[in-house]
């Protein structure tokens, strides 16, 4: 259960379902207005004071004031579609996944339809999502993978369906391919401790097995209290991989009393040092792509603390959350969930929901332990019918597959017995199966590196992950 610590448009193709999008009850920040590398859309934001070049159909007036669309619609019109608005021109690629976000609101509460689709007939819809507007302000986020590739793609707000007339508000409306779809593929972190390890020990016999299955292995670089200056540490990193033009994965893992005080204990000094810590964090991604998994086991290990202390640490969590949200628009983020047999799936939906989940991309599970990618996947999608149950969504998961070749013999440190898995990759049952954890990174002093602290590589270790033994 513990853990220990440590733009360009490309041609991947992501195998991702099609999954239900979220409003937040927000008004959003400035920091929202941080822009989104790939955007498909022309004047999401109307800072111009223009709606151009969005259109709008009979049935509706349209202006612009306060930075918002501001869309006058008629009542009595019979279907939807008879009362809309949109942009046309939107390039898609069959496979590819997106993320349409926008803040809306209306003078009272209606349901309407946000489409992507073909801008001709037969108007095939890539993403078809109906929408709650109400008088407040919320921003409403939409993942979906095309099923259709075309130069002359459209995104629509249908308004029409309702007996009376209204006003709907529409801003910071934007259209972003995948973080994989802006790059070439995963990045292999090239200071890894295994990589560091390989270098220093060229002549060991276990270097060029650990180089070639392990250290060359794209995998998460985790961020502590340990990395210094953050915002450097993190920019530092994320753009040696932008150069690249690879995808980075990042672990943000600096929550104050981390790991209940075991073997990764430490964490951030007070609230307010973790607050600056994980804003920093965040800006420091700014609008390159990344994956960003936030704070493992924070979650799962609220029962080790005060009673106090749980609702600080949750508040702490929807703060990262909103930070990722509001300043790094081109990462997918996810909180830590647990692994399949911590917390019962209901109990994570409810955690998972009050520390933002809703916010973000989504969640991970299995995060530096053993379980099979198939206990794993039905975990996860247990928690996700426990959101759609209380919640009315569901949010995209990843599965740690580091160490699970093996599944778990129901220890956590350091076991023996246990096997490198699946390495990273998109799909596979989940939105993307990664090495979260680093392979022969020690959990602590304990199992079959009695000696080896938390964080460190050990050459042991990694070699019985390889061998299975």
């Amino acid at each position: 259960m513990k853990t220990s610590p440590l733009q360009r448009l490309g041609s991947a193709v992501i195998a991702l379902g099609l999954v239900a999008g979220f409003a937040v009850g927000h008004t959003p920040t400035a920091a929202a207005a941080v822009p989104a590398t790939g955007e498909l859309v022309t004047n999401g934001n109307f800072d111009n004071g223009v709606a151009q070049p969005w259109w709008n159909s009979a049935g509706t007036g349209s202006r612009v004031e306060n930075g918002q669309w501001h869309i006058d619609v008629v009542g009595g019109a019979p279907n939807p579609w008879d009362a809309q608005t949109g942009q046309s021109g939107i390039p898609l690629v069959t496979g590819r996944g997106y993320t349409l976000s926008f803040d809306a609101s209306a003078s009272t509460t209606v349901s309407i339809v946000a489409t992507v689709q073909l801008g001709s007939a037969p108007y095939t819809k890539a993403l078809d999502q109906q929408v709650t507007l109400s008088p407040g302000r919320k921003h409403y986020i939409f993942p979906f993978t095309s099923s259709i590739g075309t130069t002359g793609g459209q995104v629509t707000f249908q308004l029409g369906g309702s007996a009376s007339g209204y006003t709907a508000y529409l801003d910071n409306i934007s259209l972003i391919p995948s973080p994989l779809a802006l790059t070439s593929g995963f990045y292999v972190d090239p200071n890894s401790n295994p990589k560091q390890w390989v270098a220093n020990n060229g002549g060991d016999p276990r270097a060029t097995p650990i180089s070639s299955q392990v250290a060359n292995q794209a995998g998460a670089r985790w961020y502590g209290n340990w990395s210094g200056d953050i915002a450097a540490a993190v920019s530092s990193y994320v753009g040696a991989a932008d150069q690249a033009d690879r995808l980075p994965m990042l672990v943000a893992y600096n929550i104050p009393g981390r790991d209940c005080g075991s073997h990764s204990g430490g964490g951030a000094g007070s609230p307010a040092a973790y607050r600056t810590w994980i804003s920093a964090f965040a800006q420091a991604i700014g609008a390159r792509p990344a994956v960003v998994i936030i704070e493992p086991d924070a979650l799962a290990q609220l029962d080790c603390l005060p009673a106090s202390e749980r609702a600080v640490r949750t508040d702490l969590l929807r703060y990262a959350s909103e930070q990722f949200r509001d300043y790094a628009p081109n990462a997918w983020t996810y909180l830590d969930g647990g692994n399949a047999t911590w917390i019962p799936a209901d109990t994570m939906a409810q955690r998972l929901e009050a520390a933002g989940v809703r916010e973000i991309r989504g969640f991970a599970v299995n995060v530096s332990n053993f379980h099979t990618t198939a206990s794993s996947i039905t975990y996860a999608n247990a928690v996700n019918a426990a959101l759609t149950s209380r919640y009315g969504y569901s949010r995209t998961f990843v599965v740690d597959t580091s160490r699970n070749g093996n599944g778990s013999n129901g220890e956590w440190c350091n076991p023996a017995g246990r096997k490198l898995g699946t390495p990273t990759q998109a799909g596979g049952g989940a939105e993307l199966l990664m090495w979260i954890k680093v392979p022969g990174d020690s959990d602590g002093p304990c199992g079959i590196a009695p000696n080896t602290p938390a964080g460190q590589f050990d050459p042991n270790l990694a070699i019985r992950l390889i061998n299975g033994s």
